[in-house]
């Protein structure tokens, strides 16, 4: 029996006839409807004709999460009177319940995914919703992007609602073809805003960590809560082992303690989202619950203002989810939790100041995500690097890149891209390519039990509490009677189910069997023993164990899962297994290189021959005749590491480079860029034959800069003969002493004594350009300086005449220093002279 009453009190009722006219008219709509008011239950169910209005049309409903799949199923099958598996049905990763009479199926967005690339008409479903469509998360942009594909190819009929708990719904508007875009009025009461920062600073989170000197603040600001206001109390963690360690010191307290998040059981799932049976309840979530769920009876929120995202350190082949400051926009929605049934309040663990701080809203997981699984996609797809996609941001070319190189080192796609069989293959098991491989692999070498057994540990990583050995945490998973531990069996079926007909691989030992798979996932993560605990990973990046890890005495490690602190050399080890050398080169032979090595360490050149895999090496001897090749590009590598010092600077081949520098400037080509980037960059048209001649950092030092920056002189236009006339190495003064001119400056720079220079009436100039004199006393110090000698004779000359005489008298200073002769002398000696 269908709850009318239920269904006429939701507030998108109102939004409903706008969007039929949409879908009618073009076929697309964005729907913006805040959370609570129906978009994600009553919508689908009017489409499908199932409210009595109109026809009967199959509807598939996206959500980003298992958890919200399930609730939506369960909340349509609720408001007709029905249990999931009639009309009302879901699918999402191991566990279907549909049956012949559902019209409404809700599915995890990676479970259309997978559907669209097997079926891409999509036989028989008439509508196709994308829930939640701005939390941006990777699979429902790829998911928009494939329909909007199939829609202009081949099922134009095929409807398509992009539904958003936001009304920052432009640019989907602009993505699905200028969709009619229909808002829907939500019903929300005041929300109070309480800034509840720690007394105390408490550090920033980094990787998964997060301060327990924060998680005792939002405890005790639940505990405030509940003492402060009515209502039950709902509180935003980042993650399972936050809410775990808040839980913990909730106890004793006066409500029930209920924890919400993607591993939580089916029943506690279902206790939540029904609502209270009569006490109070603190419901401990992870983001799951800012839009994807409506938690009845809440009135308090407390938000300790972090979230969980992935991100990618491509550099280093690490990538995992990490604890970040959540958008002001996640706030907002966290807030808006407290007032959907009444006025409410919610806490925010931080200072106000800081509010406006945090950015506006939550990273697009196309920019910031490992995209090997989108690009797996997308080249089975028939698109390899998704230039033709319509996605609202393209990807990173460096993440593509870096993704490209992934798929072809496990023979997912080829040279150009394309998928390969393999990687197709790979593609329909439902787990990420690298992890697919692992299982591939892995079922041929120990069995298809055993490595659907660790992939299972791998896809979903075991609670903290099972520890850092993953051969381990599989005897614990295997023994456990914990929620975890019946989530992993159900994977290890469905995986096993894939690969059926796989080796047995019963010569290796369980612990073999965890190192290999694990190695086959992460073959760039094989380490190598550095001393206390300390590895190195093929990729090149340090890693270390914690201090009480049982695995600081391993030879060999595969690292499963790592995180690197901002301020970290090394990364940490937070998931790992046992493996020999064998093993790291069975799983990570494409990484194995064999050849000689010449480069500059530490000041000098050093040849060796030798066999690495990845970074860490295996084997190396010296070489005694290195390819010449191979040590010139050392030397030249010495020569950008340490400067051109290394070669022999007379200071006349210094005032040359000077000299060039000043005609490069002024004059241009062409006279040559001698800078230390362009000189670095044409090493073979300077330092040539003598760079090729030289084996170690002395012949550097042998050669002589100033000879060889003589072969950039501009000999073929006959310039190089104008060197001396347009930029001098000296001067000669009316004295006729020849003085040095100095490049180094802006202007040229000629020192000189005054008395020298009597009779001089206009300033020099070299390449056009006035030098610029410096006037010296007949000690030798400053006296003046200008560019314009004129000048100074007429304004200048008197003053420096009357502090000089009294103090040199024994030198000539004539009033007009144009009616004696330049002298280097004293009065004395011109007369003897």
């Amino acid at each position: 029996m269908i709850r009318t009453e239920a269904l006429d009190r939701l507030p998108v009722r109102t939004a409903v006839p706008a969007l039929r006219h949409a879908l009618d008219d073009r076929g697309v709509a964005v729907l913006c409807a805040p959370p609570g008011t129906g978009k994600t239950t009553l919508v689908p169910l009017v489409l499908a004709g199932l409210t009595g209005e109109g026809p009967v049309r199959r509807v598939v409903v996206a959500e980003p999460r298992r958890i919200a799949a399930r609730a939506a199923a369960r909340r349509m099958a609720w408001l007709l009177g029905e249990q999931p598996g009639g009309r009302i049905g879901f699918t999402v990763r191991g566990e279907r319940v549909v049956g012949r009479d559902t019209v409404v199926e809700v599915v995890t967005t990676g479970v259309l995914l997978q559907r669209l690339q097997r079926d891409q008409e999509l036989a028989g479903v008439d509508a196709v919703i994308i829930d939640e469509c701005h939390e941006r998360h990777l699979d429902a942009d790829t998911v928009a992007a494939f329909l909007l594909d199939v829609r202009e190819a081949i099922r134009p009929d095929l409807r398509l609602v992009a539904a958003s708990a936001t009304t920052d719904a432009e640019g989907w508007a602009r993505l699905l073809g200028d969709a009619p875009v229909v808002e829907a009025e939500g019903v929300s009461y005041p929300v109070e805003v309480l800034w509840a920062p720690p007394v105390r600073p408490v550090k920033p989170p980094h990787g998964m960590r997060v301060d327990p000197a924060l998680l005792t603040h939002v405890a005790a600001t639940v505990r405030r809560a509940l003492g402060e206001r009515e209502g039950d109390v709902l509180c935003f963690l980042p993650g399972v082992g936050e809410i775990g360690r808040v839980a913990g010191q909730l106890a004793g307290v006066d409500a029930e303690v209920l924890q919400v998040h993607g591993r939580a059981p089916a029943a506690v799932q279902d206790a939540v989202l029904a609502g209270s049976s009569g006490g109070r309840r603190v419901v401990l979530a992870t983001s799951v619950a800012e839009s994807s769920l409506t938690v009845p009876g809440v009135r308090v929120v407390v938000d300790s203002g972090l979230a969980r995202e992935p991100r990618t350190d491509h550099a280093r082949g690490l990538s995992a989810l990490t604890t970040v400051r959540a958008s002001r926009a996640a706030g907002r929605q966290r807030a808006g939790r407290a007032g959907r049934e009444a006025p409410g309040a919610v806490y925010r663990c931080w200072d106000q100041a800081e509010d406006g701080r945090l950015a506006r809203f939550p990273a697009p997981e196309i920019k910031v995500a490992d995209l090997a699984a989108f690009a797996l996609q997308a080249a089975c797809w028939g698109d390899p690097d998704a230039s033709s996609l319509a996605l609202l941001d393209p990807p990173p070319a460096g993440a593509m890149g870096a993704a490209r190189e992934v798929l072809e080192a496990i023979g997912a796609v080829d040279g150009g891209g394309r998928v390969t069989e393999r990687g197709a293959r790979m593609s329909r098991l439902g787990l990420h390519p690298r992890l697919a491989r692992a299982l591939l692999d892995g079922a041929r070498e120990a069995g298809a039990r055993r490595a659907a057994e660790v992939v299972a540990l791998l896809s979903e990583e075991p609670p903290r509490e099972y520890g850092d050995d993953l051969a381990a945490a599989l005897r614990t998973a295997r023994r456990g009677q914990d929620g975890y531990a019946a989530r992993w069996k159900q994977e290890v079926r469905r995986l096993s189910g894939q690969v059926e007909g796989a080796g047995s691989g019963g010569a290796r030992s369980d612990d073999a069997v965890v190192g290999l798979v694990a190695a086959l996932a992460f073959p760039e993560r094989a380490a190598r023993a550095r001393g206390d605990g300390a590895f190195l990973m093929a990729s090149g990046t340090g890693a270390e164990l914690r201090d009480s890890s049982r695995l600081r005495s391993a030879p060999w490690l595969a690292v499963a899962v790592a995180d690197r602190p901002s301020h970290a050399v090394s990364a940490r080890v937070r998931l790992a297994a046992v493996i020999d050398e064998p093993t790291a080169l069975l799983a990570s032979g494409h990484l194995r290189v064999r050849g000689e090595e010449v480069r500059w360490v530490d000041g000098e050149v050093v040849a060796r021959a030798v066999d690495r895999l990845g970074a860490v090496e295996l084997a190396v001897r010296p070489l005694r005749q290195p390819d010449p090749e191979l040590v010139r590009g050392a030397l030249v590598e010495g020569l950008r590491r340490e400067g051109l010092g290394l070669l022999r600077w007379t200071r006349d081949s210094e005032q040359l480079r000077l000299r060039l520098a000043f005609l490069h400037r002024v004059l241009g080509p062409p006279w040559p860029d001698v800078s230390d980037g362009a000189l670095l960059a044409e090493t073979g048209a300077w330092l040539e034959p003598e760079l090729s001649r030289a084996r170690r950092r002395a012949d550097l030092g042998r050669i002589d800069a100033g000879q060889a920056l003589r072969r950039l002189l501009p000999w073929a236009t006959g310039e190089a003969v104008r060197l001396d006339e347009l930029a001098p190495e000296r001067i000669e003064v009316p004295s006729g002493s020849r003085i040095r001119v100095e490049y180094g400056g802006e202007q040229p720079v000629l020192a000189v004594k005054l008395q020298e220079l009597f009779g001089m009436g206009e300033t020099p100039r070299v390449a056009g350009v006035p030098v610029l004199v410096h006037l010296l006393s007949p000690a030798g110090r400053p006296a003046a300086v200008t560019a314009d000698l004129a000048s100074f004779w007429r304004e200048g000359y008197k003053a420096v005449r009357a502090e000089l005489r009294g103090r040199y008298p024994k030198h000539p200073w004539p009033e007009d220093p144009a009616t004696v002769p330049a002298t280097r002398f004293t009065s004395a000696r011109l007369k003897r002279s």
